[in-house]
């Protein structure tokens, strides 16, 4: 074998094994998690603010697990206005199998809280947009009983 192909090999196989140390990796924090499980269970981009009013964390906490979540290469941006939606990197299928094995992982409180507070949240877009200005915790859970549509219409089944 010829020593320059050997050398590609094998950069190669040390690029693709880090793809899964850095995916794994990005999992490593309770908030993380949180985060990565209402983008694997949405499967819609979602902007910094709305993340912040459903898991009431703080905006400089958000941005931090975003940007962490970029550089393991598992969100992308697009930018609308003033607006950043970040969603699902799936451009390889070990992406898309890594979701897919989350989407089956995730369960139990606190996903199930966050993913109705989520719901509300989303309920505030205007023409499938976010809106202006923090929607306050309290205001999310006291809407949580009220909205069925979005659960229903992401079941467990569909999801």
């Amino acid at each position: 074998m010829f020593p320059a192909l050997a050398g590609a090999l094998l950069f190669l196989y040390k690029r693709s094994m880090q793809q899964y140390i850095d995916a794994f990796k990005s999992l490593g924090d309770e908030k993380r998690l949180r985060i990565m499980h209402l983008f694997v269970r949405s499967r819609q981009a979602l902007c910094v603010s709305e993340l912040v009013d459903a898991l009431n964390i703080p905006q400089y906490q958000v941005s931090r697990h975003i940007q962490h979540f970029r550089q393991a290469g598992l969100l992308k941006v697009r930018k609308e206005g003033i607006w950043s939606y970040y969603y699902l990197n799936e451009d390889r299928a070990f992406k898309k199998l890594f979701y897919d094995f989350l989407s089956k992982t995730f369960s139990g409180d606190p996903f199930q809280k966050d993913w109705k507070a989520l719901g509300v949240r989303l309920s505030y877009r205007e023409k499938g947009r976010c809106v202006i200005g923090e929607v306050s915790y309290n205001e999310i859970e006291k809407r949580i009983p009220l909205q069925k549509e979005f659960t229903e219409s992401h079941s467990e089944e569909s999801y």
